[in-house]
């Protein structure tokens, strides 16, 4: 576990906070000890405000608090970063970072479900729905699997672009609730996606310089 150093200056630590879902950075703040106790404790960020010298809550007048997902300190102890769920916007100015950025990143937010997706591998199966599936095991999820795909080819044919979205979310959850039986994530698919890629392009500029050589060859 490493050990937090304070003394770099003067009590204070650096804390940056990024949105657990979207990995946008959303602000940074100061913690002193207390500060970081009252986080851990509460499970809402809360940092020391270095102009008034006192701790504080972000949210506690806007109401727009920082949920906090996980602490992590960097490799020399010297720095936060702290994942968190926002309820709102993180800027006083209304902005949602204080980095004037939009905090979306809609790919970010398949990492964040198949965390919440693992946690639910130990729990009981009338916990929720992803235990429940977890607990019948892979032909239960393939099945479900094949139903969803299934009902995603009708909407495709007849259905609206709502219900279309409907479908195809439902069949990518299933496949993450799959992947993670497996001990495998979302971005194994992508790796195996880029190297399709890669081999295809390869395969292109062959096939390209194949063509040129023909030219020259023909004259």
């Amino acid at each position: 576990m490493t050990t937090l150093n304070f003394d770099k200056l003067n009590g204070l630590i650096p804390a940056i906070i990024q949105d657990a879902a979207t990995n946008r950075v959303l602000m940074l703040g100061f913690m002193n000890r207390e500060a970081l106790e009252v986080t851990r404790k509460t499970g809402l960020a809360t940092f020391y405000s270095r102009t008034r010298r006192q701790i504080w809550t972000k949210g506690e007048t806007s109401g727009n608090y920082l949920k906090v997902a996980a602490i992590i300190p960097d490799c020399d102890g010297d720095t936060l970063l702290v994942k968190v769920n926002p309820q709102g916007p993180v800027c006083h100015t209304g902005n949602d970072t204080c980095f004037n950025e939009i905090n979306r990143n809609s790919l970010g937010f398949i990492e964040y479900l198949e965390s919440v997706i693992e946690s639910r591998k130990d729990e009981q199966p009338d916990s929720s729905y992803t235990a429940k599936l977890f607990s019948a095991g892979n032909k239960r999820i393939a099945k479900k699997i094949g139903e969803e795909a299934v009902e995603l080819a009708l909407e495709s044919e007849t259905g609206s672009n709502e219900r279309l979205l409907d479908e195809t979310a439902d069949l990518i959850y299933h496949a993450l609730v799959l992947l993670a039986s497996r001990n495998l994530k979302f971005e194994n698919v992508i790796d195996v996606l880029k190297n399709r890629h890669a081999d295809s392009k390869a395969s292109n500029e062959q096939i390209d310089n194949f063509k040129r050589g023909e030219k020259q060859w023909g004259k």
